[in-house]
């Protein structure tokens, strides 16, 4: 837990106050803003050099091996040919990668060097760019896991080590991981807004209006005998505080568009036996997803489909057939659909 450093003070206050009542305004704010810390998590580990492949798993042309950490740059020095310079932050190096204890050559790729703490995790980074081979790969982690001090991060660990640096905030941080997983169109243009601080700029917003006001409250608390105390602050503060309240509350109470829009928007196709609820499904996946038959009862599970319909992700699903079974399977099919009904904003009935 540590103090804010660094906090920009607004200069002209939110209320007609006089000049000898400006100074003690304004060291009101600096004292609320000075005692708002930020909330830091406990990571023991937090001393490691840790690496990890950087991108997908599976044969590719390029693999990308990240590591970070204090001894960042024990790496490069044990495991990269450095009889000429060490190279130059931010700028990729053709070298020899070697094992550090044996000196086996293991590949030759590209080499980046990030000093910190201008880093994507605020610590010294060096990455191997190197050819995406399984055992090339293999190879250059277990020689990475060899060198004392060096362990493999657990999932998430990098962006974990940027947020505890001051690097992202968990909107950013949220952002990020919305961005990995996007799918759409829509979906990615959501997560690259938060991601880039869309949401941390209207926040860290709200939060400067409530200091402001809270220190005007104090003031009057504290100096609400005083002459150079205008009347009508509190009201003026209350209205103001009003009115955040109202653009909060619409802000909150969107209707789950940007949950919609991230985890996609579930439709079911209920209906009785055998109306087209099938044919349907397959009509939207241009695909035979479903089987299609005379028979009632054909459709006992539920049978899912995503689709992408301008942008936004889609995820139909189609039920059993609602009718009166005596076929315990069927009925259990039937009563997920009933219960999925319950749960979803959308669903589409087929009669």
């Amino acid at each position: 837990m540590r103090r804010i450093k660094k906090v920009r003070i607004l200069l002209i206050p939110l209320v007609t106050v006089s000049k000898t009542s400006f100074s003690r305004l304004l060291n009101y704010k600096l004292k609320y803003v000075k005692n708002i810390r930020h909330y830091k998590t406990n990571n023991s580990h937090a001393q490691d050099t840790i690496f990890a492949l950087s991108t997908a798993q599976g044969k590719a042309g390029i693999a990308i091996i990240r590591i970070s950490g204090p001894n960042a740059s024990q790496a490069l020095r044990e495991m990269v040919s450095l009889k000429k310079n060490f190279p130059i932050p931010r700028k990729a190096t053709g070298r020899l990668i070697v094992h550090p204890i044996t000196g086996e050559m293991l590949d030759h790729g590209l080499v980046l060097w990030f000093p910190g703490p201008n880093s994507y995790t605020g610590e010294d980074i060096a990455e191997f760019h190197i050819h995406g081979g399984t055992s090339v790969v293999r190879g250059v982690l277990d020689a990475l896991g060899s060198i004392e001090g060096f362990r493999h991060a657990e999932c998430g660990e990098f962006t974990h080590r940027a947020f505890d640096n001051d690097k992202l905030d968990l909107t950013e941080v949220e952002g990020i991981a919305d961005l990995l997983n996007a799918e759409t169109e829509a979906q990615r243009r959501l997560a690259l807004r938060q991601a880039q601080g869309g949401l941390k700029h209207l926040y860290d917003t709200w939060r400067q209006q409530l200091i402001e006001n809270m220190a005007f409250v104090e003031a009057v608390i504290d100096f609400g005998e005083d002459e150079n105390i205008e009347d009508g602050v509190l009201n003026q503060v209350n209205e103001r505080i009003k009115h955040l309240v109202s653009i909060i509350q619409n802000h909150m109470n969107d209707n789950r568009r940007g949950e919609i829009l991230r985890d996609g928007i579930h439709v079911t196709i209920m209906g009785p036996p055998n109306v087209g609820k099938s044919s349907f499904l397959n009509y939207l996946a241009q695909r035979q997803a479903a089987i299609v038959s005379p028979i009632p009862g054909t459709t006992r599970d539920i049978i899912e489909i995503s689709l992408n319909i301008g942008g936004y992700p889609i995820i139909i699903g189609d039920t059993a057939g609602l009718r009166k079974s005596d076929d315990i399977i069927e009925m259990e099919g039937i009563t997920r659909a009933k219960n999925m009904y319950e749960l979803l904003i959308y669903s589409y009935l087929i009669i």
